[in-house]
């Protein structure tokens, strides 16, 4: 091997080096390798990441901001019942300021998407599974207003609803790369985790990210304000 073919074969082992480096380094990739031959530039992963995640701090401080002067609220302030829901059901300000902060984060991560993300991705669609049958529908976000205006939300009962989900393609709207929700722990020093599902529920026992990735097929994530793109 000549000089000039020893240089190029040392460097084609860098650059791949690199790559590999920059992969392990990023969750997303991580949890769901096929972005590394989706995502059009080899940095956009991590920008992807660092993107959403910033999205999920945005959100956070605008929110405490509106009510808290930006600091955080105290664990009695995240527990105290600031209003009901139309059904008579209490409703925690940890349930409030996760609500706000959701619509602001979704705002946010759109436009992230919109720029980096070289496929199809959905915003709080929301889905039937079937898990006897290992199937699943799309429920339009029309059909959900009406049934939900018209107080039908036992109809809702079973189906689920993740904030983002990555597709390959406009073929593939029923099946994720990978399924991402942002989490709001309120206290700010809780973790961000998964919500399990209770009785009455047909996945009771399950949490919300075993049950995204039995339905639509890929990895689910976490994303929160102080851990940013939680691993799996």
């Amino acid at each position: 091997m000549d000089s000039e073919t020893a240089g190029k074969a040392r460097y084609a082992a860098y650059v791949a080096e690199q790559a590999s480096t920059r992969a392990a380094a990023s969750t997303l990739v991580r949890a769901a390798p096929v972005l590394m031959g989706m995502m059009q530039q080899e940095h956009d992963a991590d920008e992807l990441e660092k993107g959403l995640a910033a999205c999920a701090a945005q959100a956070e401080q605008v929110g405490n901001a509106r009510y808290f002067h930006d600091r955080p609220p105290t664990r009695q302030e995240c527990a105290e019942v600031v209003e009901k829901d139309r059904c008579g059901n209490p409703v925690t300000r940890a349930m409030f300021l996760g609500r706000q902060k959701h619509v602001l984060a979704l705002q946010c991560a759109e436009q992230v998407l919109k720029k980096l993300w070289p496929a199809p991705f959905s915003i709080e669609q929301r889905y039937r599974y079937y898990p006897n049958a290992r199937m699943v529908e799309s429920i339009s976000k029309e059909k959900e207003a009406r049934l939900i205006t018209d107080g039908c939300t036992e109809e809702l009962r079973g189906t689920i609803k993740p904030d983002i989900v990555l597709h390959e393609s406009r073929t593939q709207l029923l099946k994720a790369v990978l399924t991402l929700d942002f989490k709001f722990p309120c206290p700010d020093s809780n973790l961000p985790k998964w919500a399990l599902y209770g009785p009455g529920s047909p996945y009771v026992g399950k949490n919300q990210g075993e049950v995204y990735e039995a339905a639509l097929g890929g990895p689910a994530l976490l994303i929160s304000p102080g851990n940013g793109v939680k691993p799996p």
